[in-house]
C-alpha cells in the first residue's frame, strides 16, 4: 500500500488526490509515505504550501517504483483474462526491421498464436535511436541492431545485416547516357559512379561505405573527401527512398531493396555485399524470461529466420 499511495502522490503532487484514488484519508497516505521514507532514509517530497515535489531521491525511485507497478497491474489482468495462456507481448522493433520484415511475416504468427496479442512500438532517445531500457520501459522484449546480449539481458540472434549498393535507373542512366541499359555495372564503370555521385549514409552504420569498399576492393577509387560528403539518414527507410529518388548511391539489405529492385525502382550496381559485425537480435530482460507471450514469440521467431 506504501508503495501504491507514493506512487499516486507523485502522479499527482498531492496526498489528497492521492487519498482518492485508494479510498483512505489524506492523513492516512501521508502516514503510509513517512514510514517509506523512514525505511528507505531518505525525504522522498518537499512539502510545500503549492504542493509536493519529489526530492532527486524521489524522483529516481519513483521511475522505478512506477515501472514495476504497471507491469504488476499488466501482469495481473493477464493471468486473470488468459489464464497463463497467452497474453499480450509488448515488443519494440527497429522502424524499418518492422516494416520490411516482421510485418509481413507476422500473419504466420497470429495464426499459429491466435492467444498472443503482439504490440508493436518504436524506440528513440532524445537525439538518435537508442537502445530500450527495461527498467523504465513498458516494453518486454525489442528487436534492436546491436551487437548482442549485455548483463543482464538475454540475447537471440535474428538476422544478420548484408549490405549491397542500390541506385535509381535514372541515376545510372544518366552516368552511361540514356541509349545503354541499365544493369549492373563492370568495375571502372562502377569506380566511376562511386566517386563522382553522392553515397547515402546511414547513421546507425556510419562505417558502411568504407567496409563495403574494402570488402569490393574498391577503396582507392574514392576519395576520402567524397566518402564522407554524403547525405545522413537515421533510418533504412529514407536511405531506401533516397536512392528511389536518385539522391545518391545506396547500401540497402536485400530485404529492404527487393521490392523496389523488382518494382524497377532501384538497381542494384554490384553483388559484392558487406556484413556487419552487429545484427538484429532479439533482447529481453532476464527475469522476462519465463513470460508465456515472449516465450511463443521466441520459439516462433526462431523458426523463421
Amino acid at each position: 500500500m506504501a508503495l501504491r499511495c507514493f506512487d499516486l502522490s507523485a502522479k499527482h503532487s498531492s496526498f489528497t488526490r492521492a487519498a482518492q484514488e485508494v479510498g483512505l484519508t489524506q492523513g492516512a497516505v501521508s502516514h503510509q509515505i513517512l514510514e517509506l521514507e523512514s525505511q528507505l532514509g531518505v525525504p522522498l517530497f518537499l512539502r510545500k504550501k503549492s504542493g509536493l515535489q519529489l526530492t532527486a531521491a524521489g524522483r529516481s525511485y519513483w521511475i522505478e517504483v512506477s515501472a514495476a507497478l504497471r507491469q504488476l497491474e499488466r501482469a495481473t489482468q493477464n493471468l486473470a483474462l488468459n489464464k497463463g495462456e497467452g497474453g499480450a507481448l509488448n515488443l519494440c522493433v527497429a522502424s524499418t526491421f518492422a516494416t520490411y520484415w516482421l510485418m509481413p511475416k507476422l500473419a504466420g504468427f497470429v495464426a499459429v498464436h491466435p492467444e498472443v496479442t503482439l504490440n508493436l512500438s518504436t524506440h528513440t532517445g532524445s537525439t538518435h535511436i537508442s537502445p530500450v531500457e527495461f527498467a523504465t520501459s513498458v516494453h518486454d522484449a525489442a528487436i534492436e541492431f546491436c551487437g548482442g546480449s549485455e548483463p543482464g539481458l538475454c540475447a537471440e540472434f535474428v538476422h544478420a545485416l548484408e549490405l549491397r549498393p542500390y541506385c535509381s535507373p535514372a541515376l545510372l542512366g544518366a552516368v552511361r547516357g540514356k541509349k545503354r541499359k541499365t544493369r549492373p555495372a563492370n568495375t571502372a564503370f562502377l569506380s566511376s559512379l562511386l566517386s563522382t555521385k553522392p553515397l547515402i549514409q546511414h547513421s546507425t552504420v556510419p562505417l558502411a561505405w568504407p567496409a563495403w569498399l574494402k570488402a569490393a576492393d574498391l577503396t582507392a577509387a574514392v576519395p576520402e573527401q567524397h566518402l564522407s560528403a554524403g547525405p545522413r539518414y537515421d533510418l533504412l527507410s529514407m536511405t531506401l527512398n533516397g536512392a528511389i529518388n536518385g539522391l545518391g548511391l545506396a547500401l540497402l539489405p536485400e530485404y529492404v531493396a527487393a521490392a523496389a529492385a523488382k518494382a524497377g525502382q532501384i538497381v542494384r550496381i554490384s553483388d559484392r555485399s558487406w556484413v556487419s559485425d552487429k545484427g538484429y537480435y532479439l533482447r529481453f530482460p532476464e527475469w522476462k524470461s519465463g513470460l508465456v507471450a515472449l516465450d511463443r514469440f521466441r520459439h516462433w521467431i526462431q523458426a523463421i529466420r
